[in-house]
């Protein structure tokens, strides 16, 4: 059976809104990092067959095929091609999954995934409003659709109400949620402090580490903000960043390891993808992670590490309830409450830094997860090497 081996994976810092990042150019982010790829790897960058790039809102300067334009951007061979994944926020996560299905398939050989979000610039579903609006239309891409109306009626389709009906669900408290959000700040302070991201940020100029995590937050400083919907459990301490970044990674078969010289660090394990109920939208990692068990004949006590994006906090405390995964496994560096969620990038950067801990700590099985618009998430495990 052929193998897609994962050879380096790097990223940017995530940039908070506003901050150091957020007036970068998104082909420059995405360039920066695949400069630092090709670089890294020692890769003939002409041998590369495609660029599979994650990014969602693809407007303005997100727009024309965003993965095409950071690798030229970067200086690299006009004769490698481009293209850009909207899964949304598994977007980046889908990129890794179509450029090792590519690996496994025998029909490519050396293939880039990566991301790009620039969301300071490019606010989440501006792009869905800015082609709406002139049509008078006011909710979105499900405005119209009378199949849409007729199956999910007029509930509610956006995040928030997604976040509130898994807490309310999975019976989990404000409390909780709160506890968990300065847990993953700590965490994040923690890596960062002790050198943990070291290997796997490539700084932007003076940008050299994640400007995400709070080191003076508390339970009394969160306790004190209001509701994202009235009457609701969620505030904004217990939700995502709005985050700028990007991060890419080298997949490469066996025949090119051996032409190319290189080391590979891990392997593919497992890929998927599931999907359930579109309203609830952000609780597809719980079904999607029990099928990609029993697909691997793996159980959760195989794995040594897992990364599950915090786009909330109720996201990843209902599926470590429904999956009886060990907390002190799971995101043991924050995530991004603390470290931020740019979007179209967070997959590979979830990815790039579950490799890097797996290599930390010794650990053989990673598995990586995330909840995404439509109600659907990615799975993937990956094995060290």
């Amino acid at each position: 059976m052929s193998e897609a081996y994962i050879v380096d994976a790097v990223r940017t810092p995530v940039g908070k809104k506003g901050g150091g990042l957020s007036a970068v150019h998104p082909a420059d982010l995405g360039a920066h990092v695949l400069t630092a790829l090709m670089a890294r790897t020692g890769a003939d960058p002409a041998a590369v067959e495609d660029v599979v790039f994650g990014c969602l809102d693809t407007v303005g300067p997100q727009a024309g095929d965003i993965a095409r334009t950071c690798w030229l951007a970067a200086g690299l061979p006009e004769e490698v091609p481009g293209v850009t994944v909207d899964r949304q926020c598994g977007s980046s996560q889908q990129a890794v999954h179509f450029a090792a299905q590519g690996v496994l398939s025998g029909t490519q050989d050396l293939v880039v995934a990566g991301g790009v979000q620039n969301m300071s610039q490019i606010p989440i579903a501006f792009a869905s409003r800015q082609a709406a609006a002139p049509l008078g239309l006011t909710d979105g891409p499900f405005a119209g659709s009378e199949g849409w109306r007729a199956r999910y009626g007029a509930a509610p389709v956006n995040q928030f109400h997604g976040a509130e009906l898994i807490a309310a669900k999975w019976q989990i408290s404000r409390e909780e949620m709160e506890e968990f959000a300065l847990r993953s700040h700590r965490r994040a302070v923690r890596a960062i402090d002790e050198g943990r991201f070291g290997r796997e940020v490539v700084a932007y100029g003076d940008v050299t580490t994640d400007e995400g995590p709070r080191r003076t937050t508390s339970l009394e400083k969160m306790a004190g903000l209001p509701p994202v919907v009235e009457g609701g459990r969620l505030t904004a301490a217990v939700s995502s960043q709005v985050s700028d970044g990007a991060a890419a990674m080298l997949l490469a078969s066996e025949r090119a390891v051996a032409d190319h010289g290189l080391t590979p660090r891990a392997r593919i394990h497992h890929l998927s993808v599931r999907g359930e109920d579109p309203i609830r939208m952000l609780s597809a990692p719980i079904p999607a992670t029990a099928y990609a068990l029993k697909k691997a004949g793996m159980s959760i006590g195989d794995i040594d590490l897992t990364e599950i994006n915090e786009a909330f906090a109720p996201v990843v405390l209902a599926w470590l309830k429904e999956t009886g995964a060990d907390p002190e496994r799971v995101n043991v560096n924050g995530g991004a409450i603390a470290l931020g969620h740019p979007l179209g990038a967070t997959g590979v950067r979830l990815m790039t830094t579950l490799l890097h801990e797996l290599e930390r700590t010794g650990g053989r099985f990673g598995l990586q997860t995330m909840c995404e618009g439509g109600g659907q998430a990615n799975v993937t495990i990956i094995e060290r090497l």
